[in-house]
């Protein structure tokens, strides 16, 4: 099911405590993977999914990428005291444009070597692939796996494009086989979700993601048959 690959996201500024309360009560009655808040609410939301399977995900980093490593650093800290069990930062955009590669794969390892401290927590570097050209994606991606990422992901969803089945084939044929892809901004629709899915995402970063879940329920319903093969070749 889609569910299981869909980190249920709200970033938004204005996130007031009760959407977030309702953010995490969502993806507890759908089963989604993870609940991605700002670090703001980390503690709220650990709170509200202690003792059900969906982690706990925030931004670091967020949305520019041009944080200092130190900081960094401590918003991860922080937000691993808080609750947090995924970690999605922003590589230093300016420093990979500027082609400073060892500089830019030294500040998503020193935020990884921190993450490492607490057990069982999960890394995404965010590349933004609509900022990049298909070298930068390329050797941002290679450098994130260096560094020890267990995902790299397309896009905040907040500057230039969001995911396409493109860049998901790009970064999947990049990244060593252990390090996978979360495919993230402007995922609206059903056949897009499956779309980047078939192209080698094991991720997806929405915050559509009950409509899409409705969807395929309801896809499922009208033709069941039809809907078991689709998940098997999902998997």
């Amino acid at each position: 099911m889609i569910a299981a690959t869909i980190d249920h996201t709200l970033l938004a500024a204005t996130a007031t405590e009760a959407d977030i309360r309702h953010l995490c009560a969502e993806a507890k009655q759908w089963h989604f993977a993870a609940a991605c808040v700002n670090p703001l609410y980390v503690s709220l939301a650990a709170q509200v999914l202690r003792e059900t399977p969906v982690r706990v995900c925030t931004v670091v980093g967020f949305p520019l990428g041009a944080t200092t490593t130190a900081v960094k650093i401590a918003e991860t800290i922080g937000a691993l005291e808080d609750g947090a069990q995924e970690i999605d930062m922003v590589g230093a955009l300016g420093l990979l444009k500027g082609r400073a590669f060892g500089r830019y794969r030294d500040d998503i390892a020193a935020v990884i070597e921190v993450a490492r401290r607490f057990p069982g927590v999960t890394v995404k570097v965010i590349l933004e692939t609509g900022l990049l050209t298909r070298e930068e994606k390329q050797m941002a991606a290679r450098a994130a796996a260096e560094a020890g990422a267990d995902f790299v992901k397309t896009s905040t969803g907040m500057n230039g494009g969001g995911a396409t089945v493109e860049d998901v084939k790009l970064l999947r044929a990049t990244v060593p086989d252990q390090v996978r892809v979360k495919a993230s901004g402007g995922i609206r629709t059903l056949a897009q979700a499956q779309a980047l899915l078939s192209a080698g995402a094991d991720r997806l970063g929405t915050s559509a993601g009950v409509a899409l879940a409705r969807e395929e329920r309801r896809r499922h319903a009208a033709n069941p048959v039809r809907g078991i093969e689709r998940d098997d070749a999902e998997d």
